[in-house]
């Protein structure tokens, strides 16, 4: 029974099935699960995150494909205000040809371009100021915390005292009543 199951979704996989095993060409298809990136709306705070799906996607399931099937890939999940008349704008020049991307870097570059138009620092500002630990484990908000300082325009004690305000109260109250002050974010 089990292998008669393994046929039958290897076959709506639209693979081979030999001797009850799947090929290897299914196998290869199916592959580790990635994430499809969340709608990109032009909220400048979400550029950084959208970009990074977007490669990471088109990395693990759209190698093969083609320059321009990528460059379309990602414009489907450009949806929403703002970014809709820009999609439009982009489609139309690419279909007249009068842009062309020899790289999906290229690509991107452009969109992060449009949305980030040099506001870098001040998202890297804002996220830093916005970034609260909550639930998460105290490792976990360190590795947000540091991604979202590279690039701002915190560093030293300013950079510190952000971190410490993201803390949990009961963690940053132990902190002020110990004895050795917080001197960087690695302790």
């Amino acid at each position: 029974m089990a292998a008669m199951q393994m046929q039958i979704q290897a076959l709506l996989a639209g693979g081979a099935v030999e001797g009850g095993v799947v090929s290897r060409e299914v196998e290869r298809r199916r592959g580790a699960k990635v994430t499809k990136p969340q709608i990109f709306d032009g909220t400048l705070l979400k550029v950084a995150g959208f970009i990074t799906a977007c490669k990471l996607y088109i990395r693990m399931r759209l190698r093969e494909e083609p320059v321009e099937g990528q460059v379309q890939w990602i414009l489907s999940y450009v949806q929403g205000g703002v970014v809709d008349v820009w999609k439009e704008n982009m489609m139309e020049e690419l279909e007249a040809g009068e842009v062309e991307y020899k790289t999906t870097e290229e690509f991107i570059s452009s969109l992060k371009k449009e949305f980030e138009a040099g506001k870098e620092k001040l998202v890297k500002a804002v996220e830093l100021k916005k970034l609260e630990q909550g639930g998460k484990m105290m490792e976990e908000f360190v590795q947000e915390f540091k991604r979202a300082a590279r690039g701002s325009r915190y560093e030293g004690q300013p950079l510190v005292e952000k971190f410490k305000r993201g803390m949990n109260r009961a963690i940053r109250r132990k902190l002020i009543e110990a004895e050795d002050q917080l001197g960087s974010i690695e302790q």
